[in-house]
């Protein structure tokens, strides 16, 4: 089972459990991570599961692309080159020990 790593504003980590084919903020919701409000339940429709993935992840998830892009201009914090949805990123094996930075709001 893949580990993901969230790290809060204040730089309080918690490491849980994820499963293979759920998304990371399915995962967040499921794990009761902070800082993930999820308003839309993954439909894309909103900014409150920004997150930033950690450098040496940025690779292996990918940058926001088309659509994505586009909602994340409605993101409440600073969007940055690796700023994703976390309704966008589907846990593999591959992305075992992902670890994630939460921004400070996400309304």
């Amino acid at each position: 089972m893949p580990k993901i790593t969230f790290i809060s504003a204040d730089g309080t980590a918690q490491t849980v459990d994820a499963r293979t084919g759920d998304n990371v903020m399915q995962t967040a919701l499921a794990q009761g991570i902070e800082g993930i409000t999820a308003e839309c339940g993954g439909a894309m429709a909103c900014a409150t599961c920004h997150a930033y993935v950690a450098d040496d992840w940025a690779d292996k998830v990918g940058p926001a692309t088309g659509a994505e892009a586009d909602m994340l201009d409605f993101a409440a914090c600073e969007v940055t080159p690796s700023s994703r949805l976390s309704c966008q990123i589907t846990i593999t094996e591959e992305l075992d020990g992902l670890v994630l930075r939460l921004p400070e709001t996400q309304i």
